[in-house]
């Protein structure tokens, strides 16, 4: 399966972050610096406008594909192993997501938090804990504040693709 990444050309990939194998990620998605995403094994799909924070790992197994949903956050240093989260989710900074577990569309997995295998998190919902529970709904206010920080990412992607442009052309930032 060892297929090379694709990459959009609207994507931004962080110069220190490792994609190797079948790695998909779409418009406007980012891969901060130090991620490393590894899919060997099975697919990794990064979805559009989603971003995946510094020194996160994302990893799969035969069989256990990973698939991050449009407009998901994932925290710093979090670890997803051939899981599924759905759009406009987040993973807390931090948090594990174990394979076969799957994260529903808008739900927030606090930081520090372990979904363990095969475990759902229904949509809209907040779990914590080891291993993680889900402790209530998501308020509106909840979820304005994870579209805010998907929207906030693709715009500074932006900012460094601009950047990395600038350099490139000779033009100082």
């Amino acid at each position: 399966m060892h297929r090379k990444p694709y990459v959009h050309p609207t994507a931004y990939i962080a110069p220190t972050a490792t994609l190797v194998g079948s790695v998909v990620v779409e418009e406007e998605a980012s891969i901060w610096f130090g991620c490393v995403l590894r899919a060997e094994e099975a697919p990794i799909v990064v979805g559009p406008r989603t971003n995946v924070q510094d020194l996160t790992v994302i990893h799969t197994d035969p069989g256990q594909p990973c698939r991050l949903g449009a407009g998901v956050t994932v925290g710093h240093r979090a670890v997803l192993h051939g899981a599924t989260v759905e759009d406009g989710a987040l993973i807390g900074i931090g948090a594990i997501v174990l394979n076969g577990a799957v994260v529903g569309e808008e739900a927030m997995v606090g930081a520090g938090a372990v979904v363990t295998e095969n475990v759902v998190i229904p949509p809209r919902t907040l779990a914590l804990g080891i291993p993680a529970k889900v402790v209530r709904m998501l308020h509106e206010q909840d979820l304005a504040r994870l579209r805010l920080a998907a929207d906030w990412y693709v715009q500074e992607a932006r900012a460094y693709q601009e950047e990395k442009n600038d350099e490139r052309d000779g033009r100082s930032p």
